[in-house]
């Protein structure tokens, strides 16, 4: 959406913004395909008939979109998005888990030849929010859940982060509640430790415009979605032991689930 700032006082697009629109849609029809090195700034300028810093303003434009990407000595290239995919048919398998010793997100982004980073920023007992103790059967007036967030990152883009719900009768004196560091198979070995394997998950998924601390944690540009999933891990006895709410780049990220069809 174009705001009074993009245009000159008798409603003409401002130079900038015409270079850019030219490069954008370049890029959109593969003229400019991905990996491609974008002409220099003096060769923008030459091209449009605009000044190096108009060029430069128009490059940085396509940046702040995610559309292109500087690396320092070499020039600004057309980024290659390589969507991370979300498996929620075989992500949390015991199989899966025993065979890779990792968690489901680094075992996820191995398969698809990408390089895994989580960063555990806070674990803390707390009061859930209405949704999350419904969905747990615990006592939202209490501090009755572990609180854990997690910010996760493939080839070091930042993908999505996580905030999962512990009950605290489940997770008091293990290292659910207190280490970021969960060990061979990470969180749902640990559960399966506990009493409870995860042996089917309700996930309700939706899309939404990020929050501010969204947008700047996961470095989304101007107009990118996230996709809003909510989790609920649920072991053999039916008890639900796990609620993580995903906020997840929908220009990084997208979902492919197998699942059996109910007679």
């Amino acid at each position: 959406m174009n705001s009074s700032a993009d245009r000159h006082s008798d409603g003409t697009q401002l130079p900038s913004r015409q270079v850019a629109s030219e490069l954008r849609s370049a890029i959109a029809s593969g003229d400019l395909p991905p990996g491609a090195k974008l002409p220099s700034e003096r060769a923008l300028a030459a091209k449009y008939g605009v000044a190096r810093n108009t060029a430069r303003e128009a490059i940085r434009l396509l940046t702040d979109e995610g559309l292109v990407t500087a690396h320092h000595g070499k020039g600004v290239f057309v980024r290659e998005k390589r969507r991370l995919l979300r498996f929620g048919s075989e992500r949390y398998s015991h199989s899966l888990r025993n065979e890779t010793g990792l968690s489901p997100y680094r075992a996820e982004v191995a398969k698809q030849g990408r390089t895994a980073r989580v960063d555990c920023t806070s674990i803390e007992r707390v009061q859930p929010p209405e949704d999350v103790a419904e969905r747990l059967g615990v006592d939202p007036a209490e501090p009755s859940v572990v609180r854990r967030e997690n910010w996760y990152y493939a080839d070091d883009d930042p993908v999505q982060v996580g905030v999962t719900y512990i009950p605290w009768e489940i997770a008091e004196g293990s290292v659910l509640a207190t280490s970021a560091k969960m060990g061979k198979g990470s969180l749902y070995a640990r559960f399966e430790e506990l009493g409870h394997p995860i042996t089917r998950i309700r996930e309700e998924v939706s899309a939404r415009m990020p929050t501010h601390e969204e947008a700047t944690g996961l470095s989304i540009p101007d107009g990118v979605p996230v996709l809003d999933v909510l989790h609920t891990g649920i072991d053999h006895l039916g008890r639900p032991f796990d609620v993580t709410r995903f906020v997840m780049r929908a220009d990084l990220t997208g979902l492919d689930y197998t699942m059996p069809v109910e007679d």
